[in-house]
């Protein structure tokens, strides 16, 4: 008995904290559409283009489980394939 009487006590003092109460006024917020990245520039488009193909023979290599020579062997043959 002691037990719930303080559990229902603590709940008391702490609902106004929790922001469920009924005076609750708050304005909700305003949901934004998540910005979009700039576009890369056309100097750049070469790089980029090798950085996304490093990039998924990286994750590949990494998919087939290499390590050492052979993820680097792996992934200079990646590179190089058209």
């Amino acid at each position: 008995m002691r037990f719930s009487l303080a559990v229902v006590a603590l709940s008391v003092c702490l609902w106004p904290l929790t922001g469920l109460h009924a005076g609750d006024t708050a304005v909700p917020h305003p949901v934004t559409a998540p910005a979009t990245p700039p576009p890369a520039p056309i100097g750049d488009s070469a790089d980029a283009v090798r950085h996304a193909k490093r990039t998924g023979c990286i994750k590949e290599a990494r998919a087939k489980k290499l390590i050492g020579a052979q993820k680097s062997q792996y992934i200079r043959e990646c590179l190089a394939a058209p």
